[in-house]
C-alpha cells in the first residue's frame, strides 16, 4: 500500500545546533591537544548568552571562551541586530572534571578491555534508496539547507538570508515501499527586516510582511530547488510541478535564532541519524569523546548497516547494539532487514554472522574507525550519517598562541571498505 513519510533537518543556525557545534569544537580541541581526553559537555545558548556545562578528564587546558566565540562567528552570527553576536555574547564555564566512580568502569589497564562509557542502546541504518545509502526524505532535507547556506555566504543571489533555518520533505512511497515523488517541501529561513512599511497602520505592515514572503517564497521555488537539482540531479526524478511549497508559512521570520528560541546540545538527535527512519536509542553525540558507546556505537552500527547493504545482504538494515557501563562486550546484537534480506539465512543469524567480521567493543570501535582524531566538529551540522569520507587538514591553536596543524579523516563509519568481506562472509 502506497504511504506518505516526511522528515526534517534544521541549519547549523538554529539554536540547538549552535549548541552541539560548540560542544563538539570543544571535543575536538580537547582531543587535538590530549587524544585520550574524556569529555562530556553540555553548551546552552539564549540571547546574548552561552553556558557550557560538563565533565572533562584532560592533560590539556583550552580557552573554552574563544573556542565558542569563533565556533558561533563561524556559523555567522556576526552582527548585533540578530541580538545574537559571537562578539559580545556572554559566556559562562561550569566545565569539571570527570566522576572518578565513572571513570574507572572506562579506563583499564588492558586498553582493550575498555569498557562502555555508559548502558544503553544504539542503532546503525541504511538503505538503498539514495547513492548515499540514506532515507531520501532526510538526505533531500539536509541537502537543501546546506544549499541555502551556500546561498547565504555567498549574499549574492540571495542577500537577505540569516542562519536560522528548518526544512521539511514528505515524500509519497510506492507499493514497492520505493520512493515515487516529493509531495510537499516546508521550508522556513530567517531574514532580514528587508521591506518597510509605508506608514504605522496595520494594513501597510501586513502588506509589507506578505511582500517579503512572497519574494522569499519566489527565491527558494526559483533560485535554491534549481541550484540543488542542478548539483544533484539524481533527485530531478523525484521534482515535479505539483509540489506543495510551504515558505515561511508563518509569515515573517526576523526574530530568531537564540533569542527566538533557546537551543540546548543533543535536542536534534532524529536530524542527525535517519529523520525517523529505523530506530533511535535516545542518546545524543554532541558534545561526547568516543569512550561514550551513545556516539561511537552509533556510528559502529551504521557502518555495519552501509556495507551490508552495499554488499547486497539486504535493500534495508537496521542494526542494534546494547551495553552495560563499564563492561566491554555487547549485551546483545539485533538486525533487521524490514523483509528485503537476500540471504538464505534468518536475522538473528545475520546479528550472529556479522560479530565475526566487525568487534563491537568499544576499544576496538574507536581503534577501526579512528575516533581519537579531532573530527566531531564537522558532525555537528546537517547530519552524522551519510556524509562524505575524506582527508581535511585542520588547525588548533592553543591558549598560548602555539598552533597544531593535523591531516584527519572525516567521517570513517561512512567508508565501504568491508564490501568485500561481507560477501565472503555471506557467500554473496
Amino acid at each position: 500500500m502506497a504511504y506518505f513519510f516526511t522528515s526534517e533537518s534544521v541549519s547549523e543556525g538554529h539554536p540547538d545546533k549552535i549548541a552541539d557545534q560548540i560542544s563538539d569544537a570543544l571535543i575536538d580541541n580537547f582531543l587535538a591537544f590530549d587524544p585520550e581526553s574524556k569529555v562530556a559537555c553540555e553548551t546552552l545558548v539564549t540571547t546574548g548568552q552561552v553556558i557550557l556545562a560538563g565533565e572533562v578528564k584532560s592533560n590539556t587546558y583550552l580557552d573554552v571562551q574563544k573556542i565558542a566565540r569563533d565556533t558561533i562567528k563561524k556559523i555567522g552570527y556576526t552582527k548585533s541586530e540578530y541580538m545574537f553576536d559571537a562578539n559580545s555574547c556572554g559566556i559562562l564555564s561550569a566545565i569539571h572534571e570527570q566522576s572518578a566512580d565513572i571513570n574507572q568502569g572506562v579506563d583499564k589497564t588492558n586498553k582493550e578491555e575498555q569498557g562502555a562509557g555508559d548502558q544503553g542502546i544504539m542503532f546503525g541504518y541504511a538503505t538503498n534508496e539514495t547513492e548515499d545509502f540514506m532515507p531520501l526524505a532526510l538526505d533531500l532535507s539536509h541537502k537543501l539547507l546546506q544549499e541555502l547556506a551556500e546561498l547565504r555566504r555567498e549574499n549574492n543571489e540571495i542577500t537577505y538570508l540569516r542562519p536560522d533555518a528548518k526544512s521539511q520533505v514528505t515524500l509519497e512511497y510506492g507499493d514497492d515501499n520505493k520512493p515515487k515523488k516529493v509531495v510537499t517541501i516546508v521550508l522556513s529561513t530567517q531574514h532580514d527586516d528587508f521591506v518597510k512599511p509605508e506608514n504605522n497602520t496595520l494594513e501597510a505592515k501586513i502588506k509589507a510582511e506578505k511582500e517579503m514572503q512572497d519574494k522569499i517564497k519566489s527565491d527558494i521555488v526559483n533560485i535554491l530547488i534549481p541550484r540543488l537539482l542542478k548539483k544533484y540531479p539524481q533527485y530531478e526524478a523525484y521534482f515535479n510541478d505539483e509540489i506543495i511549497y510551504h515558505i515561511n508559512p508563518t509569515g515573517v521570520f526576523i526574530i530568531g535564532g537564540p533569542h527566538g528560541d533557546t537551543g540546548l546540545t543533543g535536542r536534534k538527535i532524529i536530524v542527525d541519524t535517519y529523520g525517523g527512519k529505523g530506530a533511535h536509542g535516545g542518546g545524543a553525540f554532541s558534545g561526547k569523546d568516543p569512550s561514550k558507546v551513545d556516539r561511537s556505537a552509533a556510528y559502529a552500527a551504521r557502518y555495519i548497516a552501509k556495507n551490508l547493504v552495499a554488499a547486497g545482504v539486504a535493500d534495508e538494515i537496521l542494526v542494534q547494539v546494547s551495553y552495560a557501563i563499564g563492561i566491554a562486550e555487547p549485551m546483545g546484537v539485533f538486525v533487521n532487514t524490514y523483509g528485503t534480506s537476500k540471504v538464505n539465512i534468518s536475522d538473528s543469524e545475520i546479528a550472529v554472522k556479522i560479530q565475526e567480521l566487525f568487534d563491537l567493543r568499544p576499544y576496538f570501535i574507536e581503534q577501526s574507525l579512528k575516533l581519537r582524531q579531532p573530527i566531531y566538529s564537522e558532525t555537528a551540522a546537517y547530519g552524522h550519517m551519510g556524509r562524505k569520507n575524506e582527508i581535511v587538514s585542520k588547525t588548533f591553536t592553543t591558549p598560548n598562541g602555539e598552533e597544531k596543524v593535523m591531516e584527519v579523516e572525516l567521517f570513517t563509519w561512512e567508508k565501504l571498505d568491508k564490501i568485500n568481506e561481507v560477501k565472503s562472509l555471506f557467500s554473496l
